[in-house]
């Protein structure tokens, strides 16, 4: 078998750049390469370093590195030099794009946070079915008023890099998707603020100015996400293999396993330990170091 050129790529988190050369020299001495492989993606931030690996090996090597530098806030990642830009992004919104999840913030207005929160957590953690446990919790929000939805949007924070991660693909001719099993109320302002060129995600009921407990159907979830991406490549005339998906819990798992690069970023265990990519510690920045993106064509955002 032959063996296939990849990248190393490290990444770290921006306001920690740990990444020093004598840091980056060591792990390529680790590796056996040598200096000339290496490349500065962004100082002290991101690297990468040529290698020749056999691709059934990617996985043992990686776990390999992951556990002789556990003692680093570093994510390793090993991404085939062919295709390596992407055409198309696909992201999930809640704990990915922005920091929150808007259902628990909803939540804190009847004091349910710790009751909503727990089976935030167990959905993305894959423990149980994502509709029914959506259900579930909009149930819980039954006669909230609709101004508390304004009340938590004022108050959602992006996630570290968004704005430059869609700045610097949009500038770079990327078809950027947002697919939320959040509320059109809060991703379609977060899509408009980030120039998304299209948003997919569910709806709450509204009667009276007032949550009625329910959400119009039909629900999107796991499956709708990995099904909105096929029609997006078919929309563009582009192979998954030339896409991009990002997402944190298990329903994004499916999306994440068909694209041609889906990254686990900041994710439960479950769709880390699934995921081919995963970023730990760096910020959403990490991805477009994962394409090869060095910083002076990266526009960067605050």
């Amino acid at each position: 078998m032959n063996e296939t050129p990849y990248y190393l790529v490290l990444t770290c988190n921006p306001a920690f750049p740990i990444l020093t050369n004598e840091l980056v020299e060591s792990i390529s001495l680790h590796l056996g390469v040598q200096k000339d492989s290496v490349t500065c993606l962004n100082e002290g931030i991101a690297h990468e370093i040529a290698i020749d690996i056999l691709a059934s090996d990617t996985t043992n090597k990686l776990t390999a590195l992951r556990e002789n530098f556990s003692d680093l806030s570093v994510d390793f990642n090993l991404v085939p030099s062919e295709g390596r830009r992407k055409k198309l992004l696909i992201a999930d919104m809640e704990s990915t794009i922005i920091e929150q999840e808007c259902l628990d913030e909803l939540a804190d207005r009847l004091n349910l946070r710790n009751k909503i929160s727990d089976i935030t957590s167990r959905a993305m953690r894959g423990e149980i079915e994502f509709e029914p446990a959506l259900r579930e919790r909009v149930a819980l929000l039954a006669g909230l008023p609709a101004t508390s939805l304004q009340d938590v949007h004022d108050d959602v924070t992006l996630m570290p890099g968004a704005a430059t991660l869609l700045a610097t693909l949009k500038q770079h001719n990327v078809f950027c998707g947002l697919v939320s099993g959040g509320f059109s109320f809060f991703a379609d302002k977060i899509a408009d603020r980030l120039n998304f060129d299209a948003c997919h995600c569910n709806q709450l009921e509204i009667e009276d100015e007032h949550l009625t407990g329910k959400v119009i159907d039909p629900i999107l979830g796991r499956e709708a996400k990995a099904a909105r991406l096929k029609n997006w490549c078919n929309e563009k005339d582009l192979p998954v293999s030339e896409t991009l998906a990002v997402g944190d819990g298990s329903n994004d798992l499916d999306m994440l396993k068909l694209s041609g690069m889906g990254v686990a970023f900041r994710a439960k265990p479950l769709v880390s330990d699934a995921a081919t990519f995963r970023i730990d510690y760096g910020d959403l920045t990490s991805l477009l170091y994962l394409q090869g993106y060095q910083a002076n064509h990266i526009l960067f955002k605050s």
